[in-house]
């Protein structure tokens, strides 16, 4: 449903599509371990590991 939405209001031919679309899946992966993952990062369980 979003996906369709998104592929409509893109412009251009579908080679600049995909790569309009690629480019902000790069952004929102980057945005993610940028910002928010290291946010997050002291709410998360798995950060008291010992080993022995």
């Amino acid at each position: 449903m979003m996906y369709g939405w998104l592929w409509r209001v893109l412009p251009g031919p579908v080679w600049l599509r995909v790569l309009l679309l690629a480019s902000m899946a790069v952004a929102v992966v980057a945005v993610c371990f940028t910002w928010v993952f290291p946010a997050i990062e002291p709410f998360m369980p798995f950060t008291e590991i010992t080993v022995e």
